[in-house]
């Protein structure tokens, strides 16, 4: 009868043990899970610090006069990057700049004597008409002397004819009236003249614009010889090279000496105010997300500091979890590519290339906290 209360009390005992075991194991594994949960209304997720990329060419071909920086060099927007040989261009500029000169020399002379002309031909014309008045004038006192020599020498005639004046006398009233009647000839051809010469002064109007013409044909030279100029300027300007944007120079795909042709990529850049995280999420999760969510980002170097970022591209396929991003779930199951473009980035103190956790706000009012690996 002692054999098995002895059995009943090895069993009561392992019992016992076993209850504890399931009671310790349940509590550590809800300390483990309550300390490492994410609260509720956040995602976590991992990835790496990428940009887009901004390839950086020529717009004109050429050879490589020099390159200035190299890959990992970080550039500021409007950096000297590379330059192309400019000694044909120079030429070029050289020349566009003297047709300016000149034309610029022609403008100027023809504006003097526009100027000059439009005071001119006033005046020449006031003259003008003056002169016929004048003429006119002398004409009607001609005409007046040759009527009174034509009524005295008519008169005289009559008296010598009847014997009561001299012959003297009346050829002497024939020579006057001859005499008028050449200054009256002489008046009218002097009223034509100036009558020509107002005609020919009031041609000044179709001068002016003749000359107003001209000048406005040199402005159009000058002003193709200008455009010119800045064409040639701009190419040149073309082979000196600039940072479009600030980045880090992550390819350097042409060397000095090379001869490129327009178009053909130098370097390529990233800009370092466009930078995202790209991180996976499970298939479980994604339904939760939509474009437009805060997100936070946190890196090993900042720790303390998150980087505010929006969520902005979804994948639309669902993938397996790539090898260097590190998880919590299996490494088969199905994920989402989710880009977190950066809101900004102070300072320029985040680069691609570096790991950072990121923690989504799908759910509005839930608490931000850190990630929880």
């Amino acid at each position: 009868m002692k054999l098995p209360q002895k059995i009943s009390k090895q069993r009561y005992a392992l019992l016992i043990a076993i209850v504890v075991a399931l009671f310790i194991g349940y509590w550590v594994y809800e300390y483990a899970v309550g300390r490492n949960a994410i609260p509720e209304g956040l995602i976590q997720a991992n990835g790496r610090i990428e940009g887009d990329a901004v390839t950086v060419a020529g717009k004109v071909a050429g050879k490589i006069a020099g390159i200035e920086v190299r890959e990992g060099d970080a550039v500021q927007a409007g950096q000297l990057l590379a330059r192309l040989d400019d000694a044909q261009s120079r030429a070029r500029v050289d020349q566009a700049a003297a047709a300016v000169a000149t034309l610029e020399s022609q403008l100027a002379s023809a504006k003097v004597g526009l100027d000059l002309l439009r005071k001119e031909v006033p005046l020449t014309v006031d003259s003008a008409r003056a002169g016929v008045g004048r003429a006119q004038a002398a004409l009607a006192k001609a005409e007046a002397s040759e009527r009174q020599a034509r009524l005295d020498a008519d008169r005289l005639r009559d008296l010598a004819a009847k014997g009561f004046a001299s012959s003297q006398l009346n050829e002497r009233a024939q020579l006057a009236l001859d005499a008028a009647a050449s200054e009256s000839t002489s008046a009218r051809e002097a009223l034509v003249q100036s009558r020509k010469q107002l005609a020919q002064a009031e041609l000044g109007g179709d001068r002016i614009r003749a000359r107003e013409a001209e000048f406005l044909a040199l402005q159009a030279q000058l002003r193709q010889a200008q455009a010119a100029r800045a064409e040639a300027e701009s190419v040149l300007a073309d082979l000196t090279i600039r940072a479009p944007v600030a980045g880090v120079v992550v390819t350097r795909v042409r060397e000095h000496g090379e001869v490129v042709s327009a178009g053909a990529p130098l370097l390529e850049l990233v800009d370092l105010d466009q930078l995202y995280l790209k991180v996976y999420v499970a298939e479980a999760q994604i339904g939760k997300l939509r474009r437009g969510l805060p997100a936070r980002i946190y890196t090993d170097a900042f720790p303390d500091h998150p980087f505010e970022a929006t969520v902005r591209t979804i994948s639309s396929r669902a993938e397996f979890t790539p090898k260097e991003v590190q998880t919590p779930d299996e490494r088969v199951k199905l994920v989402y590519a989710v880009k977190l473009y950066l809101n900004a980035n102070p300072g320029h103190r985040l680069t691609p290339g570096l790991p950072a956790d990121a923690v989504i706000r799908w759910k509005e009012g839930a608490p931000w906290a850190k990630p929880r690996w």
